[in-house]
């Protein structure tokens, strides 16, 4: 993938020595959509961190001053559409970075990977999300209920999640004012 620099951030693949910053979050995932990957020890971080760096679909996010991971991005292509999303450390919460992060990975994929549409499944529970779509001006597409689940209840059996999916298409970014910028 590209180096994406933003005023606060590196976006870009990711690397072994990543492994720490990647068990912080993912030890104790706040979002159910996050618990298959849960994180046991720090083997399991510098397993998970040394996959993703083989991969463009997994994209870093670093503090430009530390080159600190905050969280990470993902970005699948299925021909001109891409499936993304985003998973951040909570101490980071609050500060805009996942916005800053989440509309640099939008102009990527829309100016330079030519996308034609994003998209994103975001469970119902799962509010600041859902507020992150809404400020990148997606659209709420639809509402699929009881679509997946994440974890088992006390009685052993799924506990079923409803998902919205939310998404853009490139001339909606592109007639955006904010949208040019990266």
């Amino acid at each position: 993938m590209e180096i994406l620099k933003t005023s606060r951030l590196v976006l870009r693949n990711f690397r072994s020595d990543d492994a720490g910053d990647l068990f912080d979050y993912l030890r104790d995932p706040k979002v159910s959509c996050f618990l298959s990957l849960k994180l046991e020890n720090m083997d399991e971080a510098k397993a998970e961190a040394e996959k993703r760096s083989t991969s463009d679909e997994y994209v870093a996010v670093c503090l430009n001053e530390t080159d600190r991971l905050v969280g990470d991005l993902f970005a699948i292509a299925e021909e001109d559409t891409y499936s993304v999303g985003w998973n951040f450390n909570p101490d980071f919460g609050g500060s805009g970075l996942a916005s800053e992060a989440v509309h640099a990975l939008f102009a990527y994929l829309f100016q330079v990977k030519g996308a034609r549409r994003l998209y994103a499944y975001v469970e119902d529970d799962n509010l600041p999300s859902q507020r992150l779509c809404e400020r990148m001006h997606m659209r709420r597409e639809g509402l699929f209920v009881e679509f997946v689940s994440f974890r088992n209840g006390d009685d052993g059996l799924p506990i079923y999640e409803n998902t919205m999916q939310y998404a853009i298409l490139r001339k909606e970014w592109e007639a955006l004012p904010f949208a040019s910028g990266r």
